[in-house]
């Protein structure tokens, strides 16, 4: 088997390989490479040794036996040795067929793998996805899987991008999973980290020019996308990522944060990576996807490369759920300033015009922010709308969910406008039974002066707002992490069961109804009433009538014959002229 590296600073290399030593040889045709050629199978552990700089003729090798930056198991943790994988023993016999549902077709689930069970295994979860089929969601979104330390945490403090973390099920795992999904008729997108690592278990450095003091950015020195030896960072980051979609059949890639990608190529990393992911959609015949998370509110993150745009296929939508927030919630601290002043009109702003920032005054930033999209050439499918995420959950200082402060009406209501508003809905594991677990921020980190830093850190950053420090979970207590495990008793007992019921009614509404699908943004038509706290939108034939209220509402269509095809609380027709009563905290679905 050959082994490789890619090693730049040092002047020797030797890879350990089980109790073995093997000196490695330059590549001759690919500079600061390492070859080496020795026997190994499954699961042989192996690492590498290395030596002084480039220069240093026949420098000693130091320091410990470091894991492979691109293997792709770590069985004991950052810290310890990789092992190598074989994949064709991972797939015995003919995968599961990968589901063809495109992205305009598509209902997101975003979940966690380490809280969806108490177990936190992939096999624990590919048990339980019985219950997304019966809900009707057409993907499952991971949450970051890569090696991080410790057994517990939120995965976007992973270290080795090429690796499945071990106490979740390792690659055998997520392979496993990944095939559980595909034949239940279920596609699967995975969250990715590519603009920082974590802080412990990093063994790049060593290795490489992995990052850069040219930029910087909120975890540190900036990942080196364009300063000398960039081009091998980034086709590390790039072939990591391919290596998702073609070696586990993963159907899409969720890029966290793509705003603090610190890169000023002309051509970035970005388009380089969507140009990628659409050569290996067209050689596999499998519509792959990538979905950015970004906070500029610019069209150009999903516009496509020929048009000037980096060419990804979606992003997350901010703006509606803030708007949506401050509509169910009411509240206005930080970014929910600016929408919190009319809410139901910011509202309808993101529903027809996608962002609420498009060039406007940022309070929360103290400037001008976002670019307008053009939604007559720009898909309602380049965006995703939602009501909750881990972000919007766990950064709360108790990692309330909506459930814990809203009635169960007013998360209908919200129900309602996600999952019939214009974007491609996502929802968050427990949203659609109204969970009553939070979600908060937890850690297990090794490290005891990383883990006090990160206790304290937290604690003061929610003093400024007015919080105890005693009032602040302790994210390295196992005992945050085990509060934030969905209760899968609650769905089988009301409220909790009646509002799964409501989920599944308004996504199997989205299934059969194409008018609840299309893409047409500019024909996206609203009324609303800030006073009254009432909404209505038309998607074709389809009319949303909302009720925010605590008091019931009659709204004019202005439309005779339409019916209605779904109600929270049960509502009667239209009349004679066009009008419906609402009662208070629902929502009503009508069709012609």
């Amino acid at each position: 088997m050959q082994f490789e590296v890619w090693a730049p600073l040092t002047g020797r290399v030797a890879l350990r390989l089980d109790e073995a030593a093997y000196e490695m040889a330059p590549d001759p045709e690919r500079p600061g490479w390492w070859l080496a050629e020795a026997p190994a199978a499954d699961g042989s552990r192996y690492g590498y040794l290395l030596g002084g700089g480039p220069d240093g003729p026949g420098s000693d090798l130091q320091g410990p036996v470091r894991p492979d930056p691109r293997g792709r198991r770590l069985p004991d943790g950052p810290d310890g040795l990789s092992a190598v994988v074989d994949f064709e023993a991972l797939t015995p016999g003919e995968p599961a067929p990968a589901p063809r549902v495109p992205l305009q077709e598509a209902v997101l689930y975003e979940l966690h793998i380490g809280t969806f069970t108490p177990e936190g295994t992939f096999d624990a979860a590919a048990a339980r996805l019985g219950h997304l089929t019966a809900l009707g969601v057409t993907h499952v979104e991971l949450m970051p899987v890569c090696s991080f330390p410790g057994r517990h945490g939120w995965g976007y403090d992973g270290v080795a991008p090429w690796s499945v973390h071990e106490p979740y099920g390792g690659p055998a795992g997520l392979v496993r999973f990944v095939e559980a999904a595909h034949g239940a008729g279920l596609g699967v997108v995975l969250d990715v980290v590519h603009n920082h690592l974590g802080p412990s278990g990093n063994h790049l450095p060593a290795f490489g020019p992995y990052f850069t003091d040219t930029h910087h950015t909120p975890w540190g020195a900036a990942v080196n996308l364009d300063a000398p030896g960039s081009d091998e960072v980034r086709a590390y980051l790039l072939d990591s990522a391919l290596a998702w979609l073609r070696d586990y059949r993963i159907d899409g890639l969720r890029l966290d944060a793509v705003h603090a990608l610190a890169d000023g190529r002309a051509l970035t990393f970005l388009e380089e990576l969507a140009g990628a992911v659409d050569a290996l959609a067209a050689e596999t015949g499998r519509p792959l996807f990538l979905i950015a998370e970004s906070d500029q509110c610019d069209p150009r993150t999903t516009a496509p490369r020929p048009a000037g745009g980096t060419g990804l296929h979606a992003q997350w939508n901010d703006d509606f759920h803030h708007a949506l927030h401050c509509t169910l919630t009411g509240e206005s601290q930080g970014y929910y300033a600016d929408f919190a002043a009319a809410p139901l009109g910011a509202l309808t702003k993101t529903m027809t015009r996608a962002f609420f920032h498009d060039g406007t005054w940022s309070s929360f930033r103290g400037r001008h922010h976002g670019r307008p999209v053009d939604r007559v050439r720009t898909p309602a499918h380049r965006f995703l709308g939602y009501t909750q995420t881990h972000d919007q959950i766990g950064n709360r200082a108790l990692g309330d969910r909506l459930a814990a402060s809203l009635s169960p009406g007013l998360l209908a209501c919200a129900a309602a406008v996600a999952l019939t508003g214009p974007f491609v809905p996502m929802l968050f594991m427990g949203e659609e039974w109204g969970a009553g677990t939070p979600w908060q921020y937890f850690t297990d980190h090794p490290d005891p002066a990383l883990a006090e830093a990160v206790r304290t850190g937290r604690r003061r950053e929610f003093a400024e707002h007015g919080w105890k420090a005693e009032e602040i979970p302790d994210p390295q207590d196992p005992a945050t992490r085990d509060r934030s495990c969905l209760d899968w008793a609650e769905p089988a007992r009301d409220p909790h069961a009646r509002l799964l019921e409501w989920y599944r009614t308004l996504v199997g509404l989205r299934r059969t109804h194409p008018d609840l699908r299309d893409p047409d943004l500019a024909s996206v038509r609203t009324a609303h009433d800030e006073e009254r706290r009432w909404l209505t939108f038309r998607r074709g034939d389809i009319r949303v009538v909302v009720n925010f209220s605590a008091e019931p509402t009659t709204i004019a269509l202005g439309r005779n014959g339409m019916r209605v095809l779904a109600s929270w609380i049960p509502a009667n027709h239209p009349d004679a002229d066009g009008r419906i009563h609402v009662p208070a905290e629902s929502a009503v679905v009508l069709g012609p």
